[in-house]
């Protein structure tokens, strides 16, 4: 991928067979040269989506308390840049456990990405291949994790493991047989979170059919069209494909929090049998604490990314930036953090606090949900060029200079 100034892009060849036609074509492109940076996205995508549907990948937890603090840590910190380097030969590529990516950053896993934009998990998976970025598929996604190896061999699979070991050992097999070959455990959702605002915006699960659903598709037709009926059609009513080793339920079930409960006995002793069992990259996502990071590296874990979910689970937590620079400096793993990013700027002030790889999340979601695999490709190359322009402005050539002497700690702000 080549990093410039951004432009609105659309791959006819990726997107011909999702059934994408010349008036989305021709709107998508009108769309994106309004686009100027990730934030953009949700605007657009909160006139897009029904106002449940934007409500559940916007929400945090209780106050906000951990998503505010995500973006609060990044304001608090500045750069020192260097003057009169040679940057012409700057590069943004990066290597992570071993492999050689072309940016640092890559696209997080998000849950029920198929019902914000259509086929969504394969937008993401597609646009991830082209720009040689990890794209990490979630466990709770309405597309089967098989048919999205099958686009981007390269993706990486994110579990919500079940509660026994037999079932653990039996997912983790068809995450294997499918050719997946990093394995993402979540560890910080031992229990369902308070989401307040999901009952305030009306998203429920199950969804149920009501005058206020109905309401919100009548007013939204573009989603309503293009992605809600568009699925129903040609794949049929959508069910959670891969929470388990086998298909899950439809997401109107009513035992469908069935398959995303019952976490409340997962311990050390799970992730030692998931090591000993799994032969691919293990990763641990949702670490917070350095002593946890110690932990997961004695039992043989890969790397680990420094979260607090984006804000939706604990109210309360810290940003992952504040205890980056502890964990970063505790252990010899590939440290990885996710949770507030949205500027080419905030990705490096991670990589010079000790991070070796970021992982973003809602932005990429609404890019997908706004235009698209072009709108993945266009949030991919505004944030890339982000990163390219900024370590050019700073005086460096390559993302190992990025260092913590580059930076000044500003006073805290509320």
């Amino acid at each position: 991928m080549s990093v410039m100034e951004p432009q609105p892009r659309f791959r006819n060849a990726a997107t011909s067979n999702l059934g994408i036609s010349r008036l989305e074509r021709w709107w998508f492109r009108r769309r994106l040269r309004h686009i100027l940076c990730l934030a953009d996205f949700e605007r657009f995508a909160k006139r897009v989506l029904p106002k449940p549907i934007f409500g559940y990948v916007a929400g945090a937890a209780e106050t906000n308390a951990s998503y505010d603090d995500n973006f609060r840590a990044f304001r608090e910190i500045g750069f020192v840049h260097r003057s009169l380097v040679n940057v012409s030969g700057r590069t943004t590529r990066t290597s992570l456990m071993g492999r050689e990516h072309a940016l640092p950053f890559g696209i997080a896993p998000m849950g029920v990405s198929a019902l914000t934009a259509y086929r969504g998990d394969i937008r993401l998976a597609s646009a991830a291949r082209r720009a040689g970025i990890p794209m990490v598929i979630s466990a709770s996604g309405l597309i089967a994790l098989e048919a999205i190896a099958e686009i981007n061999p390269d993706v990486w699979y994110q579990a919500y493991m079940p509660p026994d070991p037999a079932s653990i050992h039996a997912l983790v097999e068809r995450v294997a047989r499918a050719g997946i070959q990093t394995l993402v455990v979540t560890v910080d959702s031992a229990v369902v979170p308070s989401r307040e605002n999901n009952v305030r915006t009306g998203y429920k699960t199950p969804i149920r059919p009501d005058l206020r659903l109905l309401w919100q598709g009548a007013t939204h037709p573009e989603w309503s069209l293009c992605t809600f009926l568009r699925t129903i059609r040609r794949h049929g009513m959508p069910h959670f494909e891969h929470a388990g080793a086998e298909r899950g339920v439809a997401l109107v079930a009513k035992n469908v929090e069935r398959d995303f409960s019952g976490r409340e006995h997962l311990d050390w002793e799970d992730i030692r049998r998931i090591r000993q069992q799994w032969g691919g990259k293990l990763v641990l996502k949702g670490i917070m604490a350095v002593e946890d990071a110690r932990k997961a590296e004695s039992l043989g874990v890969d790397g680990i990314i420094v979260s607090n979910h984006g804000g939706r689970q604990l109210d309360g937590d810290v940003s992952p930036l504040r205890v980056l620079p502890d964990i970063a400096a505790a252990v010899g793993l590939d440290v990885m953090i996710d949770s507030g990013f949205r500027r080419g700027s905030d990705v490096l002030k991670a990589l010079a606090l000790g991070a070796k790889f970021v992982f973003v999340g809602r932005p990429f979601n609404y890019a997908a949900a706004v235009a698209g695999e072009a709108g993945v490709d266009h949030a991919i190359s505004l944030l890339a060029t982000e990163v390219h322009r900024n370590l050019g402005m700073l005086g460096i050539n390559s993302l190992e200079e990025m260092t913590a002497d580059r930076l000044y700690f500003l006073p805290r702000v509320s």
